[in-house]
């Protein structure tokens, strides 16, 4: 199970970890927290350092009832700081978190390997085109509605056999555009409540009948801190808890605030299961 970066091919079937490095002023946990480059560069080699294989920019954030922010706003947060991390880290695998097909392209031209759409597609339908012209991997996530509203969509008939025939809808899709490499991340807190945030995790291995690659963000989220009534900067042990449990049951990607916490419990899962 591998995809191909850019010339470089990444073996899914030992699981990999994504660092978050959020450019955002408000996102949930790290908002305003890396401004100048020193920060950006400091916290990027903290995590290279610790193993992560992919590092997963955001400059929208995607939190409930964010605020919404130009293309421009985007572009303007996101290409410059890209530029700085492949001059200093020339291997470095960038990932784009992005719903836009535009700001998707010119990361891409820039030097990013990767892109990662919390919508899969359907807040811009030029995205997938934008795909399969690239050649890059797409992950693809579950949701409904925008960030702004999705919290408003958490009504479901059954939620897995929604959730799996809107992958299954999506992925046809991208094999019309033949778009090689595609992997699914169930959406956690998006569209969710916390009792469904758990019925997903308790069922994720129902995923693997895609036959794709899972990636499971469950970072420091609230379905974590609200169960524990505690906050975002307190959920690192819970999150470490639930990325076991998602690795158990298929996860092949861990997008993470903390990586040295996400590398570390990959390789007590990996010799548990030897």
């Amino acid at each position: 199970m591998t995809i191909n970066c850019k010339g470089k091919l990444i073996d899914l079937s030992i699981p990999k970890v994504m660092g978050i490095l959020n450019l955002t002023p408000d996102s949930f946990y790290d908002g305003g927290k890396y401004k100048k480059e020193s920060e950006i560069l400091s916290q990027v080699n903290s995590m290279l350092n610790n193993e992560a294989t992919f590092i997963d920019i955001g400059a929208y954030s995607s939190r409930p009832k964010a605020a919404h922010i130009s293309e421009a706003e985007e572009l303007k947060r996101l290409l410059p700081i890209i530029e700085l991390l492949i001059k200093e880290f020339p291997e470095i695998i960038i990932s784009i978190d992005t719903f836009r097909s535009e700001v998707a392209k010119q990361s891409i031209e820039a030097g990013a390997s990767l892109i990662n759409d919390i919508s899969a597609g359907k807040l811009d339908k030029n995205m997938l085109q934008t795909i399969s012209h690239l050649n890059v991997p797409y992950i693809m996530m579950h949701m409904k509605g925008t960030p702004q509203n999705m919290q408003e969509h958490t009504s479901y008939k059954n939620l897995w056999k929604e959730i799996i025939f809107y992958f299954s809808e999506r992925i046809a899709e991208t094999k019309k555009l033949g778009i090689k490499d595609v992997i699914v991340d169930p959406g956690f807190g998006f569209a969710k409540n916390v009792s469904q945030n758990f019925e997903v995790l308790k069922h994720l291995e129902l995923l693997k009948t895609l036959d794709l690659p899972i990636l499971a963000g469950v970072s420091r989220k609230s379905m974590i801190y609200k169960t524990l009534e505690n906050t975002a900067q307190e959920a690192l042990n819970g999150t470490t808890v639930l990325n076991t449990i998602a690795l158990q049951k298929g996860a092949n990607i861990l997008r993470v605030h903390d990586v040295k916490e996400a590398t570390e419990t990959i390789k007590l899962t990996a010799q548990l299961n030897q």
